[in-house]
């Protein structure tokens, strides 16, 4: 796995985490200290608001990453030179929510949470993972390029594939002390097919596959998600060509696919190929095609107060037309990115260029934990509650009840056994129809070799009786054949007595005639 230093301050969010519910969650508010914890009287009258102003704290810290605004918002010693815990002045009132609120007399040392969650999340490192989507030569992996300001060696793709193919590479890139292990999934081959009817199915697969992966990490009975890299998808940077018109059924039928499991940034790819004007014409058609289909893009959050304003704006932006280019050129007395045209140049983070900054800055810089929390707050949490459902796991019973997992676990073990004894006795009853069945085919195959065998003693006997006749009558013949070659024998010895006699007789009668 490569490791990259990046030059630029893409990831510097990522060195400050971000509660969950930074922003929109409920918070355990601490009164002002009494006694010795007030400030001195020659104190300035900001140190006074500081000090009587309430600090408000997450009530849980579960080890998620704050966004480096939200974490100096919420943790003042994050802005602090000296560290030092000062409340932001606040003008909402106390919220108790039925919690009793006490006064500390003295320093106890939980203040220091926030920076010991900032320690451990730099230690343990981040993860993004994204997943790129758009037709061949869109422009993907010059943008990614772009983003992170390096060279990934993205290989070339080719066209000719029989359907889409996703290709994931992971690599650890490094800015000062925080390490980001970024995940790259391309769609290669997406919109070459003669028939695209099913070319997004590949890529819903492959997000199922990673929130199933760690589904099964988290129901392990020894899990060490700690540890584990997480290959969800948090973001879907979504490239339009800049056809000018509108969107492709293809991209309306793969958003609306998708809009349930990842969080879609629609992006204009090659942006300086349409005019201003046609590329305005361009987003306002595609933003009112996506309302009018039901298509559910990724808004940067508002709940936020120190991002609100921001991110309200950028919202506006959508969808960014984006350009991309790794080559630097010397305009006036400084190499900036950008590409060069005969009639012209297009500078890749000037704002009046394209949309490049402001992608980056609300990718990277502002919202990228937001995208990290929605992906598993929302789009997982939405499997996973599938997911247990098909398991059979419920919250809540028949009767509007709570369902503790024991219960859950003895209902689905009870279910599977009634399932068990009635597939028993379907089993049992099959076989009983299939031993009748078999009987009844032995037994007519018994008739049917009974029936054949008198048949064949009949047939039998009829020729017994024939040969017994032919017998007789042979024998009859014989007998009388006998009879005959006796007689024939008694006719002969007989002529043999009387022949000599003749014989001699002859012989005289022949010398007599022979002297005369």
């Amino acid at each position: 796995m490569p490791r990259q230093s990046l030059p630029c301050a893409t990831a510097a969010a990522a060195a400050t985490p971000r509660h969950p519910q930074a922003g929109r969650g409920r918070f355990f508010q601490r009164p002002p200290q009494r006694g010795g914890s007030r400030p001195a009287a020659g104190a300035s009258a900001s140190a006074r608001r500081r000090s009587s102003a309430p600090s408000r704290l997450p009530v849980e810290a579960r080890g998620f990453p704050l966004r480096g605004s939200s974490a100096r918002a919420f943790f003042p010693s994050f802005a602090s030179p000296r560290g030092v815990m000062a409340a932001p002045h606040s003008g909402r009132q106390p919220q108790n929510d039925g919690y009793r609120t006490l006064s500390l007399s003295g320093h106890v040392g939980f203040g220091s949470l926030p920076d010991q969650l900032v320690k451990k999340s730099i230690k343990q490192g981040f993860c993004f993972n994204i997943l790129c989507i758009g037709e061949t030569g869109s422009g993907k992996s010059t943008l990614i390029n772009s983003l992170f300001n390096t060279n990934f060696d993205d290989p070339v793709s080719t066209h000719f594939l029989p359907s889409v193919q996703l290709r994931a590479q992971t690599y650890e890139l490094q800015e000062s002390n925080v390490l980001l292990k970024l995940t790259i999934v391309n769609t290669v081959g997406f919109g070459d097919q003669i028939n695209k009817e099913d070319s997004y199915q590949p890529i819903v697969d492959y997000i199922d596959a990673q929130f199933e992966a760690y589904l099964q990490e988290e129901l392990k009975i020894k899990r060490s998600l700690f540890s584990y890299h997480d290959t969800r998808i948090h973001v879907c940077l979504y490239f339009i060509s800049p056809t000018g018109h509108s969107l492709k059924t293809l991209d309306l039928l793969t958003m609306k696919s998708l809009d349930s499991k990842v969080n879609i940034i629609p992006i204009i790819g090659k942006a300086d190929s349409i005019s201003k004007t046609e590329l305005q014409k361009f987003k306002n058609k595609i933003m009112s095609e996506l309302v009018s289909n039901g298509v559910q893009i990724y808004q940067f959050p508002t709940d936020d107060e120190t991002v609100s304003e921001i991110n309200t704006i950028m919202n506006g932006h959508l969808p960014f037309a984006v350009v991309g280019s790794t080559e630097e050129v010397k305009i006036g007395n400084k190499m900036v990115r950008a590409r060069q045209y005969p009639w012209g140049t297009v500078q890749v983070e000037n704002e009046n260029h394209c949309d490049f900054v402001k992608l980056r800055k609300m990718l990277i810089c502002t919202n990228m934990e937001d995208l990290r929390e929605q992906t598993h707050a929302r789009h997982y949490e939405s499997y996973r509650r599938c997911r247990l459902e098909e398991m059979g796991f419920r919250d809540i019973g028949p009767e509007n009840k709570p369902v503790s997992l024991q219960e859950a676990y003895e209902a689905k073990r009870q279910e599977f056994y009634l399932e068990l004894q009635r597939k028993e006795e379907e089993m049992r009853q099959q076989f009983v129809q299939r031993v009748k069945e078999k009987e009844a085919i032995l037994k007519e195959a018994e008739q049917q070799v009974q029936t054949k065998f008198e048949h064949r003693m009949l047939m039998h006997q009829e020729v017994k009786l024939k040969l017994e006749k032919k017998k007789k009558v042979l024998e009859d013949e014989i007998a009388m054949f006998i009879e005959k070659k006796a007689n024939a024998e008694l006719l002969q010895s007989q002529a043999s007595v009387s022949t000599p006699v003749v014989s001699l007789k002859r012989d005289k009668d022949r010398k007599n005639s022979s002297f005369t």
